[in-house]
């Protein structure tokens, strides 16, 4: 369990990277089918330790960039070479190739000098994208070069995220590598479906886990607003008959932020085990740290 972190290549805000040095300490150590409702990024997936891997997410964009990345797994430098392609087609800079920002552009904006240097660019990018939106790795250099790392559409089904202030650079190059290197050596199986339904169609043994980091409750964050208080109470039951059959789980959420308190899930969680998390909470549309924000990670088992 002493493994070096990986980051997920999707840098999603409120990703769980940062956290996994705890969560995965707390992970059972004999996980055969390790099973994720809300995989996200994926940063729990590729920090975990199991013969076999479940994965869904109701977002298909999100399963479709895994799916698609995955096809590279025997291949990276395939892969590198087609996203290379695209970054020189749009003109971005890419501080990982030395296609750089010119240094008087960097003395003009010093910290937003990615932003004023790629608008243009990423702006021509993701209009060639929302005019066909077959083509996932141009959806992958979006979130890369995109606000915060997201992946937003609009009502009209078109990719609307603004440029951000940052390009391909070393980061998002390791995580690939470190990323695609554990597609190759384990066996996962992609779901898109509301995540009831993917757990209905799994079979459970002793052996296995299931890790969820579903939407919170009490956070503003883009991923959560269709997160609502009986989805909430929905998922603590789904739990609870996890925990009558036996099934292992370990469970995110918020308990506290900015105000407010989740008290359905406070309240279901003192049936099981609860883990502080430290951490330092950060959302889409408020990026500053929360010292009143109280994470925490319950489980039905005991570690050890």
């Amino acid at each position: 369990m002493d493994k070096k972190i990986i980051r997920s290549p999707f840098f999603y805000v409120g990703d769980k990277y940062k956290l996994m040095p705890q969560l995965k300490e707390l992970m059972p150590d004999d996980i055969e089918d390790y099973i994720e409702p809300f995989v996200g990024g994926g940063s729990s997936v590729i920090n975990s330790d199991a013969k076999r891997y479940f994965v869904n997410d109701i977002d298909e964009n999100v399963i479709k960039l895994h799916v698609e990345l995955g096809k590279y797994a025997n291949e990276p430098e395939k892969l590198f070479d087609l996203l290379f392609d695209i970054i020189r087609k749009y003109e971005l800079s890419c501080s990982y190739a030395g296609i750089t920002v010119p240094g008087e552009l960097k003395k003009q904006y010093v910290k937003t000098y990615y932003s004023h240097f790629n608008k243009a660019s990423y702006i021509r990018m993701r209009d060639d994208y929302n005019s066909d939106q077959s083509n996932m790795l141009v959806l992958y250099l979006l979130l890369i070069y995109g606000f915060n790392h997201m992946i937003r559409f609009n009502s009209s089904g078109k990719f609307n995220l603004p440029v951000g202030n940052v390009d391909f650079n070393k980061n998002v190059y390791t995580a690939l590598c470190s990323y695609l290197a554990f597609r190759k050596n384990n066996d996962i199986h992609f779901s898109n479906t509301d995540y009831h339904y993917f757990l209905n169609g799994l079979k459970f043994n002793e052996k296995s886990y299931v890790f969820l980091d579903p939407p919170y409750l009490i956070s503003m964050s883009e991923y959560n607003k269709l997160w609502n208080q009986e989805k909430e109470r929905e998922l603590c039951a789904y739990l609870d008959k996890l925990n009558n059959r036996g099934v292992r789980f370990g469970i995110t959420n918020l308990i506290n932020h900015k105000g407010k308190f989740n008290e359905t899930f406070f309240e279901w969680s003192k049936k099981y085990k609860v883990y502080d998390i430290r951490s330092n909470y950060i959302s889409f549309n408020d990026n500053t740290i929360k010292d009143s924000s109280k994470e925490v990670f319950v489980t039905n088992y005991v570690k050890g």
